[in-house]
């Protein structure tokens, strides 16, 4: 299979689970929508947990050293949200969501308005920011096949089904989030020629996993964390692996 042929399958998924989703959902009453909603942020808990669970790898620690994963991760968070707040990511997100609505469904009331763009931002980011996205991504690039990106495909078109559910036709704008992350980590790894370090990927899997538990904290509605503002926190991560590679040698 031709490299980002596989990113073409899972916007298919997306797109079909996206449409089962919104015809179904339409049939089900408030609060079995919300309980749906309710249970993809339990499984988006566990996934990452799963993910931040990374931290613990023993590439990471024997590059860094046993104290300096912990500081990583949190360096990348830190550093990478404020990177993230001063652009404002969560906020031109919305913004983009809130301009495809108008675009593809017109000027509609303030709260189905609200509701595309949560569907777009929440789904954009569990679909985009989990590690098979990077790995599998860069993996397709570099020629050593799409089983990761065709297994997160299958993953994607259950989890649409149920996010289009709750949310609606945002679900399916985030098919175009998908292209553009998707498609621009295959180019990263057509020009690589090799894969990250497994330490490098331990820290950005690490660093996307805790982003997932704010993901699953908004869909649980504790807390409106603005995940997109921490989303630099993955081009950070690799970074200070490499600082604190050359200080722990």
């Amino acid at each position: 299979m031709l490299p980002g042929l596989a990113t073409l399958v899972n916007v298919i998924t997306v797109l079909l689970g996206a449409t089962a989703g919104v015809l179904l959902g339409n049939r089900l009453p408030v609060r079995t929508r919300d309980l749906v909603t309710d249970a993809l942020g339990l499984v988006t808990f566990l996934i990452a947990a799963v993910s931040a669970m990374a931290v613990l790898s023993p590439d990471l620690s024997d590059e860094v050293g046993d104290s300096a994963p912990m500081l990583i991760v949190l360096g990348s968070l830190l550093l990478g949200g404020i990177v993230g707040s001063l652009l404002r990511l969560e906020q031109r997100v919305e913004g983009f969501g809130g301009w495809l609505q108008q675009r593809l469904a017109g000027e509609t009331e303030s709260a189905e308005r609200a509701r595309f763009i949560e569907g777009f931002v929440i789904s954009s980011l569990v679909f985009c920011t989990g590690p098979l996205t990077i790995l599998g991504s860069l993996n397709d690039g570099l020629g050593n096949g799409p089983d990761q990106i065709l297994l997160k495909s299958v993953l994607d078109g259950f989890a649409a089904v149920a996010f289009a559910a709750s949310f609606g036709w945002g679900v399916a704008a985030s098919a175009i989030t998908i292209v553009v992350v998707q498609g621009g980590l295959t180019l990263v790894g057509v020009g690589l020629g090799d894969v990250l370090p497994d330490a490098h990927l331990a820290a950005i899997t690490a660093a996307g996993g805790l982003m997932l538990v704010g993901v699953a904290l908004r869909l649980l509605r504790i807390r409106e964390i603005p995940v997109a503002d921490l989303l630099p926190a993955l081009l950070v991560a690799p970074l200070l692996v490499e600082v604190a590679v050359a200080l722990h040698g």
